[in-house]
């Protein structure tokens, strides 16, 4: 029996001295990771400067289009990141005051996302590399339910968001293999497509009372004297349930709406995103209302 236990401990110390070493071996990879995506790019940044930063999910990342703003000499990036909620608009944020980015203005989509307060589990994973090694990045995943699984167990981030972190991400950011999301300073154009969803319902849909993350953003704009435009962006003509933006306003009545700035279908891929075409028209009424020299 004495044996059998000195085998088991000697099992279970290899097996926690290869997820610490696994654990380490990841987190040194997506370290150097500067190329794939917005989340390590802004992580591993130095202080930047910016007129324009965008936040959202990608309702912003397909609706502002960057260059434009540069175009009137306004140095831009849209951080929107698609499938993201507000939970990792606010990270992004804090990550980039945290590297002492000089930001004049931040361009908040905030509609839809404004009805819950969860994180993206998909697009929070993509920050969870460098949880060890940002205190920002700790203390915003603090209160999560499985913050101590993920913050305590070595490796265990990595298995369980496999599909985000794991064995095939590494292997791509070893190799420096580039992706499309920093291309077009971070806007990603859309066209349109016959088999594009065209119907959308948000009847049900209702903004919370207080956005716990909205509330953050908006704060560390103010703590940082950055200038704040929350903004609301088009649906198709098609949506039912369209007085969620109503109750937006109501609710949050500094938020600008701008979600029947464009509402013809020919502007849209699906009826939350519009085309390239549609969002040059929206970006154009932005830049007329709020950057206008």
């Amino acid at each position: 029996m004495k044996r059998f236990l000195i085998y088991i401990i000697k099992i279970i110390v290899v097996v926690i001295f290869i997820a610490v070493a696994l654990d380490d071996i990841y987190t040194a990879i997506f370290m150097q990771s500067k190329n794939r995506g917005k989340i390590e790019t802004v992580f591993n940044s130095k202080a930047q400067n910016y007129d324009v930063v965008i936040l959202g999910s990608s309702r912003a990342n397909n609706h502002f289009v960057s260059q434009m703003f540069e175009d009137k000499g306004l140095k831009t990036f849209n951080y929107g990141m698609s499938g993201g909620h507000l939970f990792e608009a606010s990270l992004m944020l804090k990550l980039m005051i945290e590297r002492k980015y000089d930001i004049k203005n931040v361009i908040l989509e905030s509609d839809l996302n404004l009805s819950s307060d969860h994180e993206a589990e998909g697009i929070a994973a993509l920050f969870l590399p460098y949880i060890h090694n940002s205190g920002v990045i700790k203390k915003h995943f603090s209160n999560q339910e499985n913050f101590n699984e993920l913050y305590y167990i070595p490796f265990y981030r990595y298995i369980k968001y496999d599909s985000k972190i794991g064995v095939r991400e590494t292997f791509f950011t070893t190799i420096h293999k580039k992706t499309t999301a920093l291309d077009n300073l971070g806007y990603y154009p859309l066209e349109k497509h016959k088999n594009g969803n065209m119907k959308n319902n948000i009847a049900n849909l209702n903004p919370l009372k207080h956005n716990k993350y909205y509330e953050e953003i908006k704060n560390i704009c103010k703590t940082n004297h950055i200038n704040f435009i929350p903004i609301m962006t088009p649906m198709c003509e098609n949506v039912v349930g369209m007085n969620y933006f109503d109750k937006v306003k109501k609710t949050y009545p500094e938020i600008h709406n701008y979600e029947n700035v464009v509402v013809e279908n020919k502007y849209f891929s699906s009826c939350g995103h519009m085309t390239d075409q549609g969002a040059k028209m929206f970006t154009a009424k932005i830049i007329k209302d709020f950057f206008k020299k």
